[in-house]
């Protein structure tokens, strides 16, 4: 364990997700704080990449330091911004019918995407509390009428305080299942997320690692692209869950607090 470990540590880059490894809710979960130092102190690369596409990069880092931790705006990467960059460059000047929250809505804007309820180019949806049926009835009166269907991210749910919440792929799947149309998904594991994270690093794939919470995002996400995996039990994937998938992490730590190595 402890030569695996040592591995992982000299990875010079690091990806990782926030939601069920860096907090739940509004809780910092443990070991996180020494985490962050470490990475400071040892003057590695990283950056935060999550799937969530309510909040923007300003907003990610003021809730980190409304908890008490300071991380600089620039190591933050969402989905709302790789759907926001990537449909920039699909379709430069296109417009958007948007279920999602303010961070994806701000995304796309400042990518040039308008909104428009009457004749969009795509439908796109992501993490938000204010969904419901007359947001469902529209997209589906939409992407029938031609709209392309855009999801943020593929997550089925995603880790709150008090358990688990629907996520992205659960909001679209009603979309898809009335229209019979098949949504493109954007965030981990695409790998044009990784590449844009890894990009964003200075780094390559082999000097890098990706640590997340599930296996069917961020540990697959890191296998194909070619990194070092760490799997966090301390977000929606358990012990037990992990036989169930054909593919293994290289490392299967209780929480990011295992990667410091003891003063």
């Amino acid at each position: 364990m402890d030569n695996q470990l040592e591995l992982l540590r000299g990875r010079k880059g690091f990806l990782c997700d926030m939601d069920g490894v860096i907090y739940h809710g509004n809780k910092l979960l443990p070991g996180v704080r020494e985490f962050v130092d470490w990475l400071y102190k040892e003057n590695k690369s990283f950056l935060f990449l999550t799937n969530s596409s309510e909040r923007s990069p300003k907003e990610l880092q003021q809730k980190l330091e409304r908890m008490g931790l300071a991380v600089d705006e620039s190591h933050f990467y969402t989905s709302a911004l790789a759907t926001a960059s990537f449909l920039s460059r699909q379709s430069p000047g296109c417009s958007a019918y948007v279920i999602g929250a303010p961070g994806l809505v701000g995304a796309l804007y400042s990518a040039g995407i308008t909104m428009n309820d009457v004749n969009p180019d795509y439908v796109v949806v992501g993490e938000t509390s204010s969904y419901g049926f007359e947001n469902i009835q529209k997209a589906v009166t939409l992407v029938l009428a031609g709209a392309k269907l855009i999801g943020t991210n593929s997550d089925l749910t995603g880790p709150v305080e008090g358990g688990i919440a629907p996520a992205c792929r659960a909001l679209t799947a009603p979309i898809e299942l009335a229209t019979g149309k098949s949504a493109y998904f954007v965030g981990k594991p695409n790998p044009l997320m990784m590449r844009t994270g890894l990009k964003l690093l200075g780094c390559h794939s082999a000097e890098a690692a990706m640590i997340g919470d599930r296996m069917d995002t961020d540990i697959i996400a890191g296998i194909e692209t070619g990194l070092d995996t760490a799997l966090v039990l301390s977000g929606v994937t358990s012990q037990k869950d992990i036989d169930r998938y054909p593919y293994r992490p290289a490392h299967i730590l209780k929480g990011v607090g295992d990667i410091p190595p003891e003063e």
